[in-house]
């Protein structure tokens, strides 16, 4: 069933439009201060997580005040490691740490031997998609998301986020086939996880690669691209015709790295800010992207920010489906006002644009 606001689809799909469609990574988060609140209530990020009614609320909660376009439920990409056992906590100023990392074959054994079950233990996702999608009403379009398998191994061998991904590297160039096995296993949890948020009723989904951008070219393709591309011909194909658009967002990518997502199968490629979308556009006519604004450009001045925004909508051809997103998620700086003046000024200035 059609959302009653369905303006995100249907610039997928090339249909016509009123204006661009808006939504941004991270807009519910700690920028909030309803977010806040209930982060303060209930003690923990995956206290919020785990409990699908607050994971509903918290994913509605930006809707609530702006007219976005879609929302994006309310979870983290680290939920599928810490359903295979891993034992996910979060530290304050340390960001989310794996209480048992992956370093060994016996470590992937073990992952192999509990990974069917493992979705069993994420059920509090699909319910939170069910939840969400009955108090939307059918407003918008839901989106639903997953780190990519190379992402979530980084995470997973260093036992945390890095700088240098030390482990992971050490992995990659002495014990390849480890980190094959490895992805080998992600990359069909994966499915499963995203065909379950589909049947949910997620509308869209989105694959975060959060750390490809560490990668070379070749490497990016291997271990990267080629397991990402796997996740989604494995929803495709357990889907069909139900099957969503499929959104492919890798921060720090270059250009090339773009034309690589198309000729997989992308629906639609997240551009970060560091490019121009126009160089993009042109490389790849018609095809659908999402971005780009700096993040960061929400901590200025309003003007400069409606400036901004009419720049990168100018820069976007009449015949390239457009998703207006930020290059990356919104800060927990951003002043809440700042974030209604860009969504303001995407939907007045790209309606005139569409009336042209």
């Amino acid at each position: 069933m059609k959302a009653h606001n369905n303006t995100l689809i249907d610039a997928i799909q090339g249909c016509p439009i009123t204006h661009t469609p808006i939504w941004m990574m991270r807009q519910a988060g700690r920028y909030l201060p309803e977010y806040m609140k209930i982060r303060e209530e209930v003690g923990s990020f995956m206290g919020m997580c785990t409990r699908p009614d607050i994971a509903a609320e918290i994913t509605l909660q930006p809707l609530r005040r702006f007219p976005l376009d879609a929302v994006i439920i309310f979870s983290d990409i680290l939920t599928v490691p810490d359903a295979m056992g891993l034992g996910l906590y979060f530290e304050e100023n340390q960001g989310p740490l794996f209480k048992h990392p992956i370093r060994t074959e016996r470590d992937i054994k073990q992952l192999e031997f509990d990974s069917p079950l493992s979705m069993e233990k994420l059920s509090y996702v699909m319910e939170a998609i069910k939840e969400t999608k009955k108090r939307l009403e059918g407003a918008v379009p839901l989106i639903g998301f997953c780190g990519s398998p190379f992402t979530l191994a980084c995470y997973m061998i260093e036992g945390s986020g890095s700088k240098r991904f030390i482990q992971t590297r050490r992995m990659m160039y002495s014990r390849l086939d480890l980190l094959h096995r490895l992805l080998s296993v992600l990359s069909q949890a994966l499915i499963s996880y995203l065909v379950g948020q589909v049947r949910a009723g997620a509308n869209v989904v989105q694959i975060f690669d959060t750390w490809g951008g560490i990668l070379s070219t070749p490497s990016f393709k291997t271990f990267s691209l080629a397991y990402t591309q796997e996740v989604m011909e494995g929803v495709r194909k357990a889907l069909g015709e139900s099957a969503p658009p499929i959104i492919c967002f890798t921060k720090d990518a270059p250009l090339a790295w773009y034309k690589l997502y198309k000729e997989s199968g992308a629906s639609v490629i997240g551009v970060d800010w560091r490019h121009e979308l126009s160089s993009v556009a042109e490389a790849l006519p018609r095809m659908p992207l999402q971005g780009n604004s700096d993040p960061f450009l929400l901590l200025g001045d309003p003007e400069a920010i409606r400036a901004r925004a009419r720049e990168i909508l100018d820069q976007v051809p009449a015949d390239t489906p457009h998703i207006f997103n930020l290059g990356h998620g919104i800060d927990r700086e951003t002043p809440v006002e700042h974030v209604a003046t860009l969504v303001d000024e995407v939907r007045r200035y790209s309606s005139g644009k569409k009336q042209q």
